[in-house]
C-alpha cells in the first residue's frame, strides 16, 4: 500500500509541475478577459477534454513510437531532462510565457483571429506542452504495461486535469488574490522542484547506464 501511495505521489507531483494550472491562470485570463462567461467555460471545459485526448494519446502510443525508433528510456529520461531543465529556468525567472510552450509571431496572430481558443492555444501548447508529454510518456514507458502503474499514471493525469478545470474555473478569483508578485513566487518555487527534478532523471539514467554496463 506505501508503494502504491508512494507511486500515485510521484506521478501526481511530477505532472502538476509541469502542467502549471496557477501559471496557465493569467493567461487563460488574459485571452477570455472581456468574453461572455458562457463562453468562457465552454472554451474551458473543450481545452481540458482535447489535452486529455492528446496526453492519453501520446501516453499509450509514444511507448509504441519509442519503441519503433529505438529510443531506449535512459534516453527518454535525459531528453525529459533537458525539457524539464529549461521549463524550470523559464518558472524561476518568472518569464510571462513559459519557454516550452512560447508562440512564435504568427502563432499569436493566428491565435487572435480565431474565435476557438480551446485547441490553440489552452489545449495545446498550455496544457499539453512537449515536457508534460514527455512526462506522461516516460511514466507509461517505466510501467511496462503494469495495469496498477498505468491505471496510477492516468488517475494522476485525471485529477491534474481536474485541478486545471478548477483553478481556470476561478481564475479571475485567484489571480485577484495571488497578484502578479504570489504568481511569480509560486512559479518561482515550482521551478526550483522543477530542476531538481530535472537533476533526478539525469542521475537514474547515468546510474542505469553505468549498472548495465558493469
Amino acid at each position: 500500500m506505501h508503494d502504491i501511495l508512494h507511486s500515485f505521489l510521484k506521478y501526481f507531483s511530477a505532472l502538476f509541475v509541469t502542467l502549471d494550472s496557477i501559471g496557465l491562470a493569467p493567461v487563460f485570463i488574459a485571452l477570455t478577459g472581456t468574453a461572455p462567461r458562457r463562453w468562457r467555460k465552454i472554451m474551458m471545459n473543450k481545452s481540458i477534454i482535447i489535452a486529455f485526448i492528446i496526453l492519453i494519446f501520446f501516453g499509450f502510443a509514444g511507448t509504441i513510437v519509442l519503441d519503433l525508433l529505438g529510443i531506449s528510456l535512459n534516453a527518454l529520461r535525459i531528453a525529459g531532462g533537458i525539457l524539464l531543465l529549461l521549463m524550470a529556468i523559464d518558472l524561476v525567472l518568472a518569464k510571462s510565457n513559459n519557454g516550452m510552450n512560447q508562440e512564435t509571431n504568427e502563432e499569436r496572430r493566428e491565435s487572435l483571429k480565431r474565435t476557438d481558443i480551446s485547441v490553440f492555444p489552452l489545449a495545446i501548447p498550455l496544457l499539453s506542452g512537449p515536457a508534460t508529454i514527455t512526462m506522461l510518456a516516460l511514466f507509461m514507458k517505466k510501467a511496462q504495461g503494469d495495469i496498477l502503474q498505468t491505471s496510477l499514471v492516468i488517475i494522476a493525469l485525471i485529477l491534474n486535469l481536474g485541478i486545471c478545470w478548477l483553478i481556470l474555473n476561478f481564475a479571475s478569483k485567484v489571480s485577484k488574490i495571488l497578484g502578479k508578485t504570489g504568481v511569480n513566487v509560486i512559479n518561482r518555487i515550482f521551478g526550483i522542484l522543477l530542476t531538481a527534478m530535472s537533476c533526478e532523471f539525469f542521475i537514474d539514467a547515468v546510474l542505469d547506464i553505468v549498472k548495465n554496463m558493469n
